[in-house]
């Protein structure tokens, strides 16, 4: 009587301890995934920063291999620094560090900053703060250098020949880890400029200023923030943005140089977008201009005409508007169709294979899955294509066009595999179950041929091939780096192995962890949705 009543009341005892244990078990994967997440960045980092030769950025840097002599050799520690391998300090940071903390006056740091050439020609003073410099930073484990300067003929300087001294020390793996992760996400506010401003703080109108005050369109604006516009709305899918969470997952210093990862990955590309805007100024004109993306510069506003003339403030850092996607846009639509055509495929044709086996259409396909299988991909991909130049279809990507035909075959290139594989792992599954105990059971029991497939061999057979929808569909996003090369797809297919042949450390880290991040979300829809598909499947590790 109890149980009836807790059912009425929608408090099923058995539902409400499945929840309990569908929450546990998410947590836990969650909890692991991210553990494994950390460990696999840190095998990169390890892999980069102590296992390959540092030396190697510098292969295709143009200016350093224009540098000389002392002046080459503190280009690649700060090269070094910025590319996270190293902290690097010179000795006149150390002396602007003292003036700022008020230990020495601007006099004392002008008479001490300018060490000799050789150490025997510095004064007594500057004698006194190279000792206090290279004891501090010995003290913290910093290795401090000192480099005579080089001269030709004894007194004039060679090129790039000015006497160093500066103090380095290599970063560990936890601390570079910790400064990684704890700025993987940061929040603007209001004390982001240092400056002395007015009315610093937060502001909302229901009528955007970006569309002359006369469109209701609600915005909360900042001053005192990075960015101007913290959260706007638009008529752009999703309608509602925001620029108060930042994520970071790392600069580029060669890929897209002063860029971060994130930015590079989801920025429109193509041609500008020209529309009336109405800057701050009341300057009305047809620009690409995109002034939700402002930000601040400081002093920009009163040293250039350019800036004086559209805004009233600092706040003049702005984006473009741009006609095409964004890398992970062309590859996620690219990709999500070839998922869809790959499922809406492979999946009917491998059942028809497994009832029909050994008859035309298993044969039929398992040639394929054969060709599929033994052809590289770059062959076949370049086979297909030029069927599909000579069928008259477009054969390169074009960002300007705006013909949907050019989308054809990177689809198809992209879902031959995926077909295959699941006319393979379908045929394979099902005829497995059609072998099975069960199988021979029902058929005792009456059932027909049709009955025993659709309500027993396919519900099984079908389990394994839903757990990788989730991993299909998100892993679209990362792109296909042969299939975008072949046909000109400015996605995100390549963005990693460009970064690997460039050394670009921020890229690969960032790419990285965002791959990683998406397999353990896959992971965890691939666990659900199979829970779902079969409802033996259960989150409770308790024996029923």
């Amino acid at each position: 009587m109890k149980l009836q009543e807790n059912g009425r009341q929608g408090h099923s005892p058995v539902i409400c301890d499945e929840r309990t244990n569908m929450t546990k078990y998410l947590i836990k994967r969650l909890l692991y995934g991210l553990f494994s997440v950390v460990i696999v960045v840190a095998i990169v980092m390890v892999m980069i920063y102590s296992l390959l030769d540092r030396n190697l950025i510098f292969a295709q840097d143009t200016t350093y291999t224009h540098q000389s002599n002392n002046q080459k050799v503190t280009y690649k520690y700060q090269k070094w620094e910025e590319y996270g391998y190293l902290d690097y300090v010179t000795y006149a940071d150390y002396m602007l560090e003292l003036t700022q903390k008020g230990e020495i006056d601007e006099d004392t740091r002008a008479s001490a900053v300018g060490f000799g050439r050789t150490e025997e020609q510095d004064s007594d003073l500057v004698k006194e703060y190279v000792a206090k410099f290279t004891e501090y930073y010995e003290s913290m484990g910093y290795k401090v250098e000192r480099m005579d300067a080089v001269t030709m003929g004894g007194k004039k300087l060679a090129s790039g020949g000015q006497q160093q001294l500066f103090a380095y020390k290599d970063l560990p793996l936890a601390s570079r880890l910790w400064s990684y992760f704890t700025g993987l996400i940061t929040v603007d506010n209001i004390n982001y400029v240092e400056n002395d401003l007015e009315d610093r703080g937060l502001s909302f109108t229901l009528y955007d200023p970006v569309y002359g005050g006369e469109k209701f369109s609600p915005a909360i604006m900042g001053n005192g923030t990075y960015n101007k516009y913290l959260l706007y709305f638009d008529n752009k899918f999703p309608f509602i943005h925001q620029n108060l969470l930042s994520i970071n997952l790392g600069t580029s210093y060669s890929v897209n140089q002063g860029i971060d990862v994130f930015t590079t990955m989801t920025k429109s590309q193509g041609s500008y977008v020209k529309s009336t805007i109405t800057y701050p100024s009341g300057l009305v004109e047809e620009s690409a201009d995109d002034l939700h993306t402002a930000k601040y510069l400081a002093g920009s506003q009163s040293s250039s005409l350019v800036y004086a003339d559209r805004f009233v403030d600092d706040y003049t850092k702005v984006d473009t508007v741009r006609g095409g996607l964004s890398k992970i846009g062309y590859s996620f639509v690219i990709g999500i169709l070839a998922v869809i055509m790959s499922y809406f495929l492979g999946v009917p044709i491998g059942i028809m294979m497994a009832r029909k086996k050994d008859k035309l259409i298993d044969k039929i396909g398992t040639t394929y899955i054969i060709f599929i299988i033994a052809v590289p991909s770059l062959a076949y991909i370049f086979l297909f294509k030029a069927i599909g130049g000579l069928a008259g279809l477009p054969t390169t990507f074009d960002m300007e066009s705006s013909s949907k035909v050019m989308y054809i075959l990177p689809i198809v290139s992209l879902a031959l595999p995926s077909i295959a594989n699941l006319m393979k792992w379908l045929r394979r599954y099902m005829i497995d179950q059609m072998n099975s105990d069960y199988v021979k059971f029902a058929r005792s029991g009456g059932l027909s041929e049709n009955e025993i497939f659709t309500k027993h061999i396919l519900k099984n057979a079908i389990i394994p091939v839903v757990h990788g929808i989730p991993s299909s569909v998100l892993f679209a996003m990362t792109g296909a780096i042969i299939t975008e090369r072949v046909y000109v797809v400015p996605g995100a297919g390549n963005l990693l192995t460009e970064a690997i042949n460039k050394y670009d450390n921020g890229v690969i880290v960032g790419v990285t962890l965002f791959y990683a991040l998406l397999t353990v979300v896959s992971v965890i829809l691939g666990d659900i949705l199979m829970s779902l598909v079969d409802p033996r499947i259960s989150f409770s590790t308790k024996d029923r």
